[in-house]
């Protein structure tokens, strides 16, 4: 979840993490929020990413919501839609 959370971060700035060459907007990381949901698996600690304007609007766990019931669905929606989850395996 963590992963997804962090592409979706990507997305929204449209360059990745380590990529500020590609950067072409006066918005940028700012940080983590900690938030704790709860979903079918139990609760779950998430550290939510912040961007310095504010915009940033998870989709997969909208922000003051804290209860997340089928948490696979929205990750698949998400595909669906074409937004590119990118997990950090080598970083």
């Amino acid at each position: 979840m963590q992963e997804s959370l962090e592409a979706e971060m990507d997305e929204a700035l449209g360059y990745g993490k380590y990529d500020s060459i590609e950067k072409t907007s006066a918005n940028s990381r700012n940080g983590h929020s900690k938030k704790t949901i709860k979903t079918e698996l139990g609760p779950i600690r998430i550290n939510v990413p912040r961007d310095r304007n504010g915009d940033f609007e998870p989709k997969i766990v909208p922000k003051h919501q804290r209860t997340v019931d089928g948490i696979d669905d929205k990750i698949l929606a998400l595909y669906a839609t074409g937004m590119q989850l990118e997990i950090y395996l080598n970083k």
